[in-house]
């Protein structure tokens, strides 16, 4: 059963807005590359899969539950990380985190603190003081904190300088290599390319064609 699902979606906004008739599986341990440009319907399509809206038509599922009937489950199983950052008012980095070990019932911090490393991020600032790129690395962290055995990935290098895109890149290769699946939304080919077994290429809100990575070719 692959763990994520999308069959025949379609929201339509109206003057040809939305996403049409939208299908894709990603099995276990596969990572994904759904590329377009902006305003194809790549966010459209993850905050459907998230539970944030509800599809006219179609279903999405991830793990065999519905997104729409088991928001909530999901909401907390996966790791999501949205492609425009909004936070809490009034918090801190700091704040921040522990908001979000106390939504998951974390208790052990150990690997948040690996993530912080990882990703040079200063957690002790006000979040309205930072940059957009530590907004990005604060995002990156909570988002993976947990552990998540599937990620949701919207945009996710957005906002972060050259260096951190590499590392990012490199950080996503390693938890492919410990199973995770992953779907990984970006405009940006060389990033989907150097990352993902397989890409969903979305244009207009329409899936115009699925190909096997080059990367993968050449093993």
């Amino acid at each position: 059963m692959p763990v994520i699902e999308v069959k025949h979606v379609t929201k339509d906004y109206g003057h040809g807005r939305g996403i049409f008739d939208v299908s894709f599986k990603i099995e276990e341990g596969e990572v994904f590359g759904f590329l377009g440009p902006n305003g194809a319907g790549k966010t459209t399509t993850i905050r459907h899969l998230m539970g944030f809206t509800k599809a006219q038509e179609g279903e999405l599922y991830i793990n065999g539950k519905d997104s729409w009937k088991s928001a909530a489950i999901i909401k907390h199983d996966v790791g999501y990380l949205p492609g425009e950052l909004a936070f809490p008012k009034g918090m801190s980095g700091d704040q921040f985190i522990e908001f979000m070990a106390e939504e998951r019932q974390m208790t052990d911090m150990t690997r948040t603190e690996e993530l912080k490393e990882i990703f040079e991020l200063d957690t002790s600032e006000e979040i309205k003081e930072m940059s957009l790129g530590t907004k990005r690395k604060l995002a990156v962290v909570t988002a993976f904190m947990h552990n998540p055995k599937v990620l949701i990935l919207d945009e996710p290098t957005s906002g972060l300088d050259p260096i951190m895109q590499e590392r990012f890149i490199q950080f996503i290769l390693n938890e492919k290599a410990e199973g995770k699946t992953i779907l990984l939304s970006s405009h940006i080919f060389s990033e989907v390319d150097a990352t993902c077994d397989r890409i969903a290429i979305i244009k207009d809100g329409v899936v115009v064609s699925t190909i096997e990575a080059k990367h993968q070719q050449s093993v």
